[in-house]
């Protein structure tokens, strides 16, 4: 018996630290059975495995690498797919994609006709990918990204129009057959069949070619797809009238060459309008993608010279004009110019950028000439790491798929027992006609259809989560959307996402002296102190525009305040001891103001000028403007608020009392605010944690759904399942609003799939035949089935409008 062949894998290894790590990985490789040699190199961080392929697979090898603590890192490839028409072409892809030794996953989205591939380059190449989808009957139409946006609007335009064309002609051909088959000619029959067959034939093989090839690829593949079932239907229709044309079994009133052919055209007719409808479900990636510039205007040698893009380096000084986009992220380094981020940010007012100043690729320079420094290029800068994500996203599959997936692999079989079953009872059992019996088999197998079934989720998916980064809502996966819908408490960090993060001057209580007066004798001091109460009284007065005196003899009294000289004379700025040190009598009733504010959680600072005070500065980290209308939003959706922070409690119950909140947990480490998600967790509650993203990363990963708030172009894209761009809270309404309505579209495509087939396979059947004398033409049968995903497919397209109620401005 011969040896079977060996082949050998290369893994590269993550999460090794010592040569003990590297032993663990080897004996745990060499435990998996059938695996005659591994080998682990810990400076290189790669295994190398020599298995029998029949019965090891690279997922076996990952596994036994996982188990023992380790990861292993593959190469991820995005493949264009053509050709897909349905829920079983998915399957047949997949199932020829994960048949290669070195892919680890393949997962196909119908929507936007793309394959997302997990491999070892050392087993598979995507050349090897490539063979395998065109073994299966699709067409493989590149990596995606690497085809030029007019490339492949090309081949797309190229596809349409082979659809049309075969749908015309095979209309233009079957409608007169179909009108001679009616209108008495005085020819006799058996002419008016050779006639018909030698004009038939050509146009019936051209129009069906694409049905017949796809369908003899699923064959060799061994799997059933629509195309096979389609083939038995036109080519049932087509052979029934070749044998009625050379009175073979039957006579010459089995004539189907126009119902055959109009059956093929009628299925060309769905595709094309189907794949005209698919391709406008990833118009948001487009738009995204159009962003990034082509060419950048770049200093070398001390001259601008126009060059690619992808020729770029990190430290490239970058010039842009004014009307040109940003083609990398980086810093300002000369000149300033307003920046238009609507793009990126959603924020309409394009902000001022001058040196020092952060800016990313993709926004455009409106009105000055600016000089960056490039930190971030291609694949690194933050619009590339969006249209990332939201491929992805559109590429992953939430659980709800699931119901679809089983409910294709067994629709199939089902069909071919239901069409079979008709033929049988109509013929064999109730005595019908052959002709009824064959109407009935022909329309069953064209009628029925999980294409609509196999659209309902990809579509939907795609188009939401494309909405979602129009409005700066980035969502990771489909998961993450479904779980969104069903959140029932939403946790908010405090600093930073409630409030603005930075302490403001909320309020100004002058003894004897003007505002302005008070404000200026505090800022002369304050300017001199770097604490952070300090700065807000600096920032106050210079939107007052008061200008301070000089302060001289300055001098900081540790955990009182700070004591120095403005225009000769003593200010004292600090708390109630400092005031008692210095004998600084507060006027009757002052107290009571004093109470108030610090019962607010404000910072109360008394200063005082000449030995009399002057007044009393409440200070407070502010609310952010929307936080107030987030919080009433989410109780409408019957989601329950808490607060958790790190800040004292009296505080903390001012601000949630201010907003709304429910519940407040006070004075808990960054660690900590991960348990009391986990806590609520454990009594049922579906949470959804929102926080800035920077050290809230342990509760935002322990979180059902974790909610990162960015800051404009300064997003982090790693930091939640979703990433809101703009610092709004209402955003993350918004985001549970867009999953709540992709998830019910989602549910309406389901239902709209399982109801046409539950309802019009019956009439296929022929179930209406014995009360109403109706039986369904197999023409009709073809027009319905086409109907039913391009319903579905403009179902999901309805989402590219949609704008959440949290989006919208309010009429009051």
């Amino acid at each position: 018996m011969p040896e079977p062949e060996k082949k050998n894998a290369e893994l590269r290894i993550t999460g090794m630290h010592c040569a003990t790590c590297a032993a663990t990985v080897e004996e745990a490789l060499s435990n998996v059975k059938d695996v005659s040699k591994a080998q682990v190199n810990f400076g290189t961080d790669t295994a190398r495995v020599e298995f029998d392929p029949s019965k090891v697979s690279i997922r076996d090898l990952e596994q036994a690498v996982r188990g023992a603590g380790y990861e292993v890192a593959n190469r991820e490839v995005v493949i264009r797919v053509g050709g897909m028409m349905c829920a079983t072409c998915v399957q047949t892809i997949e199932a020829a994609l994960r048949a290669l030794p070195g892919v680890v996953s393949a997962n196909v989205n119908l929507g936007n006709e793309q394959a997302y591939v997990t491999y070892n380059p050392s087993l598979s190449a995507v050349a090897d990918m490539k063979r395998a989808i065109g073994d299966a009957g699709y067409q493989y139409l590149g990596i995606a990204g690497e085809m030029s946006d007019e490339v492949e609007k090309a081949a797309r335009e190229a596809d349409l129009h082979d659809k049309l064309m075969r749908f015309s002609i095979g209309f233009a051909v079957s409608i007169p057959l179909m009108v001679l088959m009616w209108v008495p000619l005085g020819i006799p029959m058996q002419e008016l069949a050779y006639g018909m067959l030698v004009v038939s034939t050509p146009v019936f093989a051209w129009v069906a070619y694409p049905i017949f090839r796809a369908a003899w690829g699923s064959l060799r593949n061994k799997t059933l797809s629509m195309d096979v079932m389609y083939a038995m239907g036109t080519g049932v229709a087509f052979v029934a009238s070749v044998m009625g044309t050379f009175s073979v079994v039957l006579t010459s009133e089995y004539m189907f060459y126009d119902t055959a052919i109009m059956l093929a055209a009628f299925l060309m007719l769905g595709r094309y309008l189907e794949a005209r409808a698919k391709g406008r479900t990833s118009d948001a990636i487009k738009k995204l993608a159009g962003l990034q510039a082509k060419t950048a205007t770049v200093i070398r040698g001390g001259k601008e010279v126009e060059v690619a893009v992808g020729d770029l380096a990190v430290g490239d000084i970058v010039v842009v004009k004014p009307g040109s986009r940003i083609p990398v992220d980086g810093e300002v380094v000369a000149g300033e110019s307003y920046v238009d981020e609507a793009m990126i940010t959603g924020e309409p007012v394009p902000p001022l950028k001058a040196k020092g100043s952060r800016v990313v690729g993709g926004t455009i320079s409106t009105n000055g000439v600016l000089s960056v420094k490039a930190a971030k290029i291609g694949r690194d800068t933050v619009l590339a790491q969006i249209i990332r994500l939201v491929e992805e996203a559109q590429g992953s599959k939430p659980p709800v798929q699931r119901i679809a997936d089983v409910a294709v692999t067994y629709f199939i079989p089902a069909v071919l027992i239901i069409a079979a079953s008709a033929f049988i009872v109509w013929y064999f059992v109730l005595n019908a006609t052959l002709l009824l019996a064959l109407t009935a088999l022909i329309s069953v197998l064209v009628i029925a259809c999980p294409c609509a079934l196999g659209l309902a989720t990809p579509t939907a998916v795609t188009v939401g989560v494309g909405r979602g980064a129009e409005l700066g809502i980035l969502v990771r996966n489909g998961e993450a959307l479904e779980t969104a819908e069903k959140v029932t408490t939403v946790i908010f960090d405090k600093t930073g996402t409630l409030t603005k993060g930075r302490p403001e001057v909320t309020d100004l209580v002058a003894a004897g002296v003007t505002e302005e007066t008070l404000l200026a004798l505090a800022a002369a001091v304050e300017k001199n102190s770097a604490h952070p109460l300090a700065q807000a009284v600096v920032r106050a007065a210079e939107k007052r525009h008061v200008i301070p005196e000089t302060a001289e003899k300055f001098d900081t009294l540790a955990g009182k305040g700070v004591v120095a000289e403005v225009l000769g004379e003593q200010v004292l700025v600090g708390n109630r001891a400092l005031m008692q040190d210095h004998g600084v009598a507060l006027p009757a009733g002052l107290d009571a103001r004093i109470g108030a504010f610090e019962q607010d959680g404000k910072t109360v600072v008394l200063v005082a000028s000449g030995g009399g005070l002057a007044g009393v500065i409440a200070i407070a980290d502010t609310v952010k403007e929307t936080s107030a209308e987030a919080v009433r939003r989410f109780k409408g959706h019957g989601i329950a608020t808490v607060m958790v922070t790190g800040d004292n409690r009296r505080t903390a119950e001012a601000i949630a009392r201010t907003l709304g909140i429910d519940r407040v947990v006070a004075e808990v480490l960054p660690d900590q605010k991960a348990a009391e998600v986990k806590a609520l967790q454990g009594k049922g509650e579906v949470v959804a944690f929102v926080g800035d993203g920077i050290n809230d990363a342990p509760a935002l990963a322990q979180a059902d759904v974790g909610i990162a708030i960015g800051s404009g172009t300064d997003v982090a894209i790693e930091s939640g399942e979703i990433v809101l761009v703009r610092d709004d809270l209402l955003d993350a309404v918004a985001a549970i609003e867009l999953s709540k309505k992709v998830m019910g579209r989602i549910r309406m495509n389901i239902f709209w799939a399982f109801a046409y087939n539950a309802a019009l396979i019956p009439v296929g059947a022929g179930v209406l035949y014995p009360f109403f004398g109706y039986m369904f033409r197999p023409e009709l049968a073809a027009l319905a089935m086409a109907a039913s995903s391009v319903t579905v497919v403009t179902l999901s397209l309805l989402l590219k409008g949609y704008i959440p109620e949290a989006k919208k401005k309010d009429p009051r």
